[in-house]
């Protein structure tokens, strides 16, 4: 009478990292925009920095199907454009 329930992976808290390393990639490239740069620093680089490491291993377990491949890397995407635009900004315009 009793089912036996058997994961398919999609529950597992592996799978929540692309669409994680996806929100926290849109808040990193928000900085991009002028206005938004110096309102969202320190969140942006903290976001920029989580989304490309979140992503990184939300690409680990996709390849494992465990998760969606395209939001961990549209994530890691995000998160590199926010980091460049932040290296933009303290690295190369100042010198």
């Amino acid at each position: 009478m009793s089912a036996h329930a058997t994961s398919d992976g999609a529950d597992a808290p592996a799978a929540a990292l692309g669409w994680l390393s996806l929100v926290l990639g849109l808040v990193a490239a928000a900085s991009v925009w002028p206005t938004l740069t110096f309102l969202l620093l320190p969140w942006s680089l903290l976001a920029a920095g989580l989304s490309v490491t979140f992503g990184a291993m939300g690409l680990y377990y996709a390849g494992r199907d465990v998760g969606r491949l395209w939001t961990s890397v549209v994530g890691v995407v995000l998160g590199a454009t926010g980091l460049a635009d932040l290296f933009l900004l303290f690295v190369v315009l100042p010198g």
